[in-house]
């Protein structure tokens, strides 16, 4: 009865992909995996295309036009099947070993949002750049009295949800903003998002990390438009 899809949106992302879809195959934990490509001119598009030569389950996707993240996930939702959809980024800064226990929650709250912390628990965390802890703390707690509803981890990317939600709304933001949008949206769908603790390895600027200081701003400008505006 419960089953779940993996979007896996990736840009550039030749030296961390085959590692990083590896880790989700080795959980067992999906039916689907979607590799959506935002137009990547390196060699992970290759890459993810063997992958989904080799594997049934794995399925390659491109995206009409670079764009962002959110793109990406627009592209892909008329592909998931599942009862259920979870994000994991390409890079190696999350550990798909979590999405167990976020599923698990999931199949007894079928009609939350699960949404996986790098801020409560006691797991394993490599944040390399203080700024951008600071960063995430304050989005979230701007957020969080913003809504009236306490979000520890406003900007994580495992956000494990009801496919029935993602199908049923109008996603609008292309880029990260897609965060923002997701939980302000979820929270007008049904006002029930449960966190799970996570462990989490930040990458560094030079190892590709993407989001910047612009990002964190159209953050704290989307908490206000879409918490008044669907």
């Amino acid at each position: 009865m419960y089953t779940l899809d993996v979007i896996v949106p990736f840009f550039n992302e030749e030296v961390f992909l085959k590692e990083s879809v590896g880790r989700l195959l080795k959980t067992s934990i999906h039916t689907n995996i979607y590799l959506v490509d935002n137009n990547s001119d390196d060699n992970s598009p290759e890459i993810a295309k063997k992958l989904s030569k080799d594997r049934e389950d794995v399925h390659y996707v491109k995206t009409p036009e670079v764009s962002g993240k959110g793109f990406g996930i627009q592209t892909v939702m008329p592909y998931l099947k599942s009862s259920h959809v979870v994000i994991h980024d390409a890079d190696l800064e999350y550990f798909p070993e979590d999405i167990i226990e976020m599923f698990d929650l999931a199949k007894q709250n079928q009609k939350s949002l699960i949404l996986g912390s790098r801020f409560i628990g006691s797991k394993i965390r490599q944040n390399i750049y203080l700024r951008t802890f600071i960063a995430n703390r304050v989005m979230s707690l701007f957020f969080s009295l913003v809504n009236f509803y306490r979000i520890s981890d406003v900007a994580s990317c495992y956000k494990l949800m009801p496919v029935e939600f993602l199908k049923n709304i109008d996603l609008k933001e292309k880029g990260f903003s897609i965060e923002i949008e997701l939980l302000s949206k979820f929270l007008k769908f049904n006002r029930s998002v449960l966190e799970v603790p996570i462990s989490y390895e930040g990458r560094s600027y030079a190892d590709g990390k993407k989001i910047k200081a612009t990002d964190g701003l159209q953050y704290l400008f989307n908490t206000i438009k879409y918490r008044f505006i669907n």
